[in-house]
């Protein structure tokens, strides 16, 4: 099949089995799929996870062709054809991740075993349309902000509703290393068309197992416009998390863990 793109994206592998592909958020990389699947993997054996950067975004470059989320996704389309061709694969996407997860799947329907959100992007694309709470951090530690550099401690609790050392760590690790490697040139560009040409709810009903995670204090992404999207997805699993913003992942990893693998159990269930 011809590729759509020039753009080739880093990708880092993980295990044997059936194909996950895990899609990161808008300017992380791919460190923050893998920080939170991984543990989730750890005591499931037969996943072959794939964790790609996504152009502009931690090793992936991006040429000038790339200018759009369309062009974002092309070069998703051709990393499936390339390393996966027409196997079945599930699919995990977070934030930003999750607008292109739904539209790949809406592509694919044939061949996306299962659909995981978290935290995505809901019916309303851009920023100032989107329903979304106050900020709130519910459990503040201003000695921990306190202690760590001012840049990071601005980022952390730029978006945090819980701080720990924990989340702090996390969020250094699989978080702030993406956001810093991002290159700023090919974010504004694409950012100028960033709502793809296709909705991804556009077409049939996604009829497979579906998980949409959201969190009550996510003051980015929300989760009222994601429940505007249950209808699409008939098989979902919608819930919205307490005391977790946008990155649930880590602010709820217990609760993380849990629905995760029971969408996993879903999955397997159906083939």
């Amino acid at each position: 099949m011809p590729r759509r793109t020039s753009a080739a994206l880093n990708v880092v592998e993980r295990g044997a089995g059936t194909p996950v592909l895990a899609l990161h958020g808008w300017t992380p990389d791919h460190r923050l799929m893998l920080g939170c699947l991984e543990p989730v993997f750890a005591g499931r054996a037969g996943y072959r996870r794939l964790y790609p950067d996504l152009p502009g975004m931690g090793g992936s470059p991006c040429p000038p062709e790339i200018a759009s989320s369309d062009d974002v996704l092309d070069t998703v389309q051709d990393l499936v054809d390339d390393l996966l061709a027409d196997e079945p694969f599930l699919l995990v996407g977070e934030s930003y991740g999750g607008y292109l997860a739904r539209a790949l799947a809406r592509s694919r329907p044939g061949q996306v075993l299962g659909l995981a959100l978290v935290c995505p992007v809901g019916t309303a694309v851009e920023n100032a349309e989107r329903t979304v709470p106050q900020r709130q951090v519910l459990r503040p530690d201003p000695d921990l902000l306190a202690s760590t550099d001012a840049r990071t401690a601005a980022a952390f609790a730029d978006i945090s509703v819980v701080q720990t050392p924990e989340t702090l760590r996390r969020f250094r690790d699989e978080i702030l290393t993406g956001l810093d490697l991002a290159d700023t040139a090919a974010m504004a560009r694409i950012r100028q068309r960033w709502t793809l040409g296709e909705d991804p709810e556009g077409g049939a009903p996604f009829d497979r197992p579906t998980l949409i995670l959201t969190g009550r204090q996510d003051h980015a992404t929300g989760y009222l416009d994601q429940f505007a999207l249950l209808p699409h997805y008939p098989r979902a699993t919608f819930a919205v998390l307490d005391v977790a913003g946008h990155n649930l992942q880590i602010e709820q990893p217990g609760l993380f863990d849990a629905l995760v693998g029971e969408w996993l159990d879903r999955v397997a269930a159906e083939r």
